[in-house]
């Protein structure tokens, strides 16, 4: 069996599994929900890049990128989730998708918010490279409630040096 995780731009058709992925059990307190709908609109607005990771062809995860190749050179990734949380693909498909920003775009920062409780993806970020910047307070509103979120970035300088570092071969991105 294959262990290569492949990155994909997200179609139309990949929509259901997204919205399934957002709505498994345990993910109702760290990843946001939308409805079809607006996924779809966010898929064609110009503003948001969606990408699945699959491995042997099957859907195992998605993140969603914010202002993909904006004039500011900053880009946001807005949510990631995995089918099969635990195996290790999310880290993978972190640094796939890092790899594609700074790859296909000119962006100098890519950065995202995680809430201070969730530690599992705080340590794939770390892994991937993301330092933590500081919370930003009350800064997502998230099951009724504001929450705080941990604000983490990385800069370009510091990913070709923890590219160099920690290359992953079961990883790759398709041409």
């Amino acid at each position: 069996m294959s262990e290569v995780l492949q990155l994909e731009r997200g179609r139309a058709d990949d929509i259901d599994f997204v919205v399934a992925t957002e709505r498994l059990a345990g993910y109702e307190q760290f990843v946001g929900r939308w409805d079809a709908v607006r996924h779809g609109a966010a898929l064609i607005d110009g503003r948001h890049a969606y990408f699945i990771a699959r491995h042997d062809a099957e859907p195992i995860g998605f993140a969603i990128v914010r202002d993909w190749a904006s004039p500011e050179r900053v880009a946001h990734i807005k949510r990631i989730a995995v089918s099969r949380p635990g195996l290790g693909h999310g880290t993978s498909l972190l640094a796939l998708l890092v790899q594609r920003i700074f790859t296909d775009t000119e962006a100098f920062r890519i950065w995202l918010g995680v809430f201070p409780d969730n530690i599992r993806a705080r340590r794939s970020y770390e892994a991937v490279g993301f330092r933590a910047e500081g919370i930003a307070r009350g800064n997502a509103f998230f099951g009724g409630a504001y929450r705080d979120e941990l604000v983490m970035a990385l800069l370009r300088p510091d990913w070709s040096g923890h590219a160099q570092r920690s290359a992953t071969p079961q990883t790759e991105i398709p041409t």
